[in-house]
């Protein structure tokens, strides 16, 4: 792992904090921390940094979120501006307190993104936003380049480890994206239990969902009180993995021991 070091580093985390901005990078204790804000990348996180649900394997705070903060949009995209950025990836907490799930924040956050940036590409990491199409077609109508949701794990521990998801839920979500044309996205993590034939099954309930890209990295428990690592996966099965996914048909399958939703996703725009 490396560790956050460099002027650049140092650059963004000083604009995260002056700005009051939230990034996955912190909340979510990402082991590329010092790869990305050094390459002078982020992601940012809305919506506040506390979520509504408790999935048992990620490190953000669970709770009851602050009120929504509609300057959030302008203040993301000015410090988009500010970096630089050729391409941005923004996610953000569930906000199941919210009738619309925070779609209208998100679409907002979007055309602020695009109308201070034209020149930037983007990947958003959306909730399932409890299965509500309306709301999952607010964030498809403002046409992100990728549009990108977590399965996380195999089907077999979805109930267990993700809070109030549903595994074919979340396909339903992959699916409508893919549906318009717009790239899809989705990731899953090893050594939360599950075994070789299932990851191969989830991809292929992938593919058949219209998935383009995938990401397979390693589960790092972020504190005792979270899913126990079962297993820390070979680097060479990581590669394997990478070589199945190719071969059955994604267009981009990034497998490796750090990999993250948002590393590199510069790559899939136009996947």
């Amino acid at each position: 792992m490396q560790m956050p070091k460099g002027e650049t580093y140092s650059k963004i985390k000083n604009l995260v904090n002056r700005h009051h901005l939230h990034t996955i990078c912190t909340s979510g204790n990402c082991p590329n921390i010092g790869d990305c804000w050094g390459r002078g990348t982020a992601t940012f996180m809305i919506l506040g940094d506390i979520c509504t649900r408790n999935c048992k394997f990620c490190g953000v705070k669970t709770g009851r979120p602050e009120p929504v903060d509609w300057n959030e949009p302008e203040r993301v995209a000015r410090s988009v501006k500010i970096m630089g950025l050729k391409h941005c990836v923004i996610t953000s907490v569930d906000r199941d307190d919210i009738e619309d799930g925070g779609s209208a924040l998100w679409a907002a956050t979007i055309r602020e993104v695009k109308r201070v940036n034209p020149g930037t590409t983007m990947e958003v990491l959306i909730p399932d936003f409890m299965g509500q199409k309306k709301d999952l077609y607010r964030i498809i109508e403002e046409k992100p380049e990728v549009i990108s949701h977590n399965l996380e794990t195999v089907e077999r521990l979805t109930k267990i480890i993700r809070s109030r998801a549903d595994y074919h839920r979340s396909l339903d979500v992959i699916r409508i994206i893919s549906e318009t044309g717009i790239v899809s996205k989705s990731g899953i993590m090893l050594g939360l239990g599950e075994t070789g034939e299932e990851v191969i099954q989830t991809m292929d309930d992938l593919l058949a969902a219209g998935c383009r890209v995938m990401t397979i990295g390693q589960y790092l428990q972020p504190s005792l009180s979270h899913w126990p690592v079962t297993d820390y996966v070979r680097p060479e099965i990581f590669s394997e993995y990478e070589k199945i996914g190719l071969e059955k048909g994604f267009r981009f399958v990034e497998s490796s021991p750090l990999v993250r939703s948002s590393f590199h996703a510069e790559k899939h725009v136009g996947a």
